[in-house]
């Protein structure tokens, strides 16, 4: 079956939700008026006037290929792109709270997760915390194919590379969902959720293809839906080359540690990721502004700690050392201020 009607399948359950989702239909419909204005245009170009000077035809040729060779085009590109980064910043926008609210009510104890039942009137049993989790991930991934074969379809359509600078243009909006830090902690979320007991065991079966693998001590968070989509998510600190410890996403959607983030962006633990300066850049994409505003992964640390427990104990004590330190400066450095030393 084509994605086009999985996809239009899809729909039919989401609408009743009223969840933004990618409007593929519309997007069709556009690009298929601007293929009928360019074979028009060219069949216009064919029939050359007899006695037409071979300036003017080459003029004409020149007019033929400009929709080709700039990659613009002044019949779609007025609706299609606006509409599809309205389109799939609603549905970021959407799948982004949907996914807080959720992980709220897991990780949540006590009294905040009685009024988090009261007012947000769901229920926290594992059954509907797994199905909701995978209704979450299954919506992610299935609008980011959406929004991926629209891209190449305009791109194949027009001869040019706008879809893919458009897809770079969503990463650095922070509109590319797969780069979202809630996907990542949806997938240690419900891998957390299996481990523990599950009454109805055919709910266990919905997460057969998501899955945490150490290759050569290499830890990997994947996860495989609609046969064309596989989402592998690295999970080794490019600052400091180990498994990631407390482990935060920036902006840009990279995965660290929290202290090598701290020492990345030039902060102390103490002050924390909100104070660095917005010209500090990430180590890997270089993009700058990434670091207010990350995301601590509470999810994926409780599977890594459960995963590899040796490991993350050592990583604990000597962390739980390089904090007290920092602490202990922090707080020699404002005595010292405060007396006028």
């Amino acid at each position: 079956m084509k994605f086009t009607k999985k996809y239009e399948q899809y729909l039919q359950g989401e609408r009743e939700k009223g969840l933004p989702l990618v409007g593929l239909k519309k997007l069709k419909k556009i690009l298929k008026a601007c293929r009928r204005e360019i074979e028009a245009r060219q069949r216009l170009f064919e029939h050359v006037e007899i006695g037409e000077s071979s300036a003017s035809i080459a003029n004409k040729e020149s007019n033929k290929c400009d929709n080709h060779c700039d990659g613009t085009c002044a019949v779609c590109d007025g609706t299609f792109f606006p509409s599809l980064l309205e389109e799939m910043s609603a549905v970021v926008g959407c799948f982004n709270e949907r996914a807080k609210k959720l992980l709220e009510m897991h990780l949540a104890s006590g009294f905040k997760k009685y009024l988090l039942l009261v007012f947000g009137k769901s229920s926290s049993s594992h059954s509907f915390l797994i199905q909701e989790g995978k209704d979450l991930v299954t919506y992610a991934i299935i609008n980011s194919i959406a929004m991926r074969k629209i891209l190449k379809k305009y791109d194949k359509l027009h001869h040019s590379t706008q879809g893919q600078a458009f897809k770079a243009k969503a990463q650095n909006l922070h509109i590319e969902i797969l780069q979202s830090p809630w996907l990542c902690e949806l997938m240690a979320f419900y891998i957390n959720l299996r481990k523990n007991k599950v009454d109805n065991k055919a709910t266990l079966e919905l997460f057969g293809d998501c899955s945490l693998t150490f290759d050569n001590d290499k830890p990997t968070l994947s996860c495989c839906l609609f046969e064309s989509m596989r989402v592998d998510i690295d999970l080794t600190c490019a600052i400091c080359l180990e498994t990631v410890f407390d482990a935060v996403s920036l902006n840009c959607g990279h995965i660290f540690c929290y202290m090598c983030c701290c020492k990345a962006a030039s902060v102390t633990i103490i002050n924390g990721l909100e104070v660095a300066s917005l010209d500090k850049k990430c180590p890997l994409c270089r993009r700058v502004g990434v670091y207010p505003g990350a995301v601590h992964l509470e999810e994926l640390n409780i599977l890594l700690s459960e995963s590899c427990p040796e490991e993350w104990e050592k990583r604990r004590q000597f962390e739980r050392q390089e904090r007290i330190r920092q602490a202990k400066e922090h707080w020699d450095f404002q005595c010292r201020a405060f007396v006028g030393i």
